[in-house]
């Protein structure tokens, strides 16, 4: 899936249906967003995902926003489809197939109920396989055919995209790197496997590592012990380590340690141009980028070694996901 979708498929029914929904589901909110053909965002909203215990609930103020949000800018009507990035979102089938960092049971036809109660058509992707076609067309890795896209946020996500087109496999269920086990017998992980990537870099896996290593260095004086151990968050993490906590900041190293060495795994698998990285620990810096570096050129093979590129997304945060579900839209059917 390459920008062409874009651009092709918008160009024959942009006068009639001239938007796109653009809908990106994330552990902890659900962004959307209306979009041109000519990859503009005219408007965004969003709502909490975890808020409702029942998915038709969730569909419910989901229509309602952005229902609201259409009328706002006379977009209502207008729609030519709806493109959905969600966790373990199927290309193929449009179901959502597993509930990791969602409430609701699995599986859930996704772009059935969302076609039905929107009377459009609608596609879906993996959430970070949207963020991937959204860098590929509008971000740091246009012109790229080869990259890797890692999302850190609540969980770890990736879209790998080879020669110029996303890798979905035989299943639709391709490229879940959050999903590489980086340490046998390791953390226990949503998707019921231990040492999953994800319990470890992610938002989650960084106050995961703040609340073992507070507990190992029982002794150590540390800003964090300011905070109820059940609450510390990524976020607090990271302002002690900028305030020079020496606990927070061996987090963000130990952090940036596992995710250097998995790249370069992953780099042996299909020698990308580049890894994008994305999402909100992305913010974090030189803090994690220097260690991710640095264990990162340390694993590689001496064939990849100072050759790809490890780059931040330039774009905004929301955008990246919304703008590439929203090429979905496009080619619902």
């Amino acid at each position: 899936m390459t920008s062409s979708l874009v651009s092709t498929d918008a160009t024959s029914s942009s006068m009639s249906k001239p938007y796109v929904l653009g809908i990106d589901i994330g552990g902890t909110n659900t962004v959307f967003g209306i979009v041109d053909a000519r990859g503009t965002v005219i408007a965004t909203g969003s709502i909490k995902t975890q808020k409702h215990a029942k998915f038709e609930d969730y569909i419910d103020e989901l229509y309602e926003s952005a229902t609201a949000l259409l009328k706002v800018h006379n977009a209502e009507g207008k729609l030519h489809g709806i493109g959905i990035g969600a966790p373990n979102g199927n290309y193929y089938n449009g179901m959502i197939e597993t509930q990791v960092n969602l409430p609701w049971p699995a599986p859930i036809p996704l772009t059935k109920l969302i076609s039905e109660k929107f009377g459009v058509p609608a596609a879906v992707t993996n959430d970070a396989n949207a963020a991937a076609i959204g860098e590929m067309t509008y971000g740091v890795a246009r012109g790229m055919k080869d990259f890797i896209m890692i999302t850190l946020g609540t969980g770890v996500g990736s879209g790998v995209v080879v020669n110029g087109q996303m890798v979905y496999g035989a299943d639709g269920m391709a490229g879940e790197l959050g999903h590489v086990i980086v340490r046998r017998n390791g953390r226990l992980c949503g998707c019921g496997r231990e040492g999953c990537l994800e319990t470890y870099c992610s938002a989650t896996g960084v106050a995961r590592t703040a609340r073992e290593f507070l507990e190992a260095r029982k002794d150590e004086p540390s800003i964090l012990r300011n905070i109820p151990a059940e609450d510390i968050t990524s976020k607090d993490v990271y302002d002690a380590a900028v305030a020079g906590d020496k606990i927070a900041k061996d987090v963000f190293e130990f952090t940036g340690r596992v995710l250097g060495e998995a790249l370069a795994d992953f780099a042996s698998f299909t020698s990308p141009e580049a890894f994008i990285i994305f999402g909100g620990l992305s913010k974090s810096g030189e803090l994690l980028m220097r260690p991710l570096r640095e264990a990162f050129e340390r694993n590689n093979m001496p064939m990849h070694r100072g050759k790809i590129k490890i780059l931040l997304s330039d774009l905004k945060e929301s955008d990246a996901a919304v703008l590439g579900a929203s090429a979905l839209g496009w080619e619902a059917k």
